[in-house]
């Protein structure tokens, strides 16, 4: 039987606006994390909008 990853917690991404879930990399700091990745973290937000 395959384990299935549910009921992760999601977040809004504060640059693009998309849903992203929770990540194992995320898991000491999931409350500060902001951006859905390294390319939203870095872009400039005059481009995003």
């Amino acid at each position: 039987m395959a384990h299935h990853k549910v009921n992760l917690p999601q977040k809004i991404c504060v640059r693009c606006q998309l849903p992203f879930s929770w990540r194992k990399k995320w898991e000491k700091n999931w409350e500060s994390v902001k951006y859905c990745s390294e390319k939203c973290r870095r872009s400039n937000p005059k481009q995003s909008q």
